[in-house]
């Protein structure tokens, strides 16, 4: 049986890959797959407006190819974590 810490990496990835290549390169998450994923998976992501995401976009975006690469996702990843960690921060104050 996997360790949680396994099994929360591997839910990441098969997050990524769920929404990956819906419109094209199965490797990449296009702005439309990543606000999906957004929406879908994480409780901020319905309360995001159209030009946050764009923006989220961008941000990832480091190549400019228009697409979300899974080591570009992996970045936001540990964005997000940063962002969870000061919020338990201030919970456990």
């Amino acid at each position: 049986m996997a360790a949680p810490l396994d099994q929360a990496i591997g839910l990441l990835v098969c997050v990524f890959h769920k929404y990956a290549g819906q419109e094209g390169d199965r490797n990449t998450l296009s702005k439309r797959e990543l606000k999906e994923l957004i929406q879908k998976e994480l409780t901020i992501g319905p309360k995001l407006q159209e030009a946050e995401i764009a923006e989220l976009m961008a941000d990832l975006d480091r190549n400019q190819d228009q697409e979300v690469s899974f080591p570009e996702y992996v970045t936001f990843l540990g964005a997000l974590a940063m962002v969870y960690n000061e919020a338990l921060k201030e919970c456990r104050q």
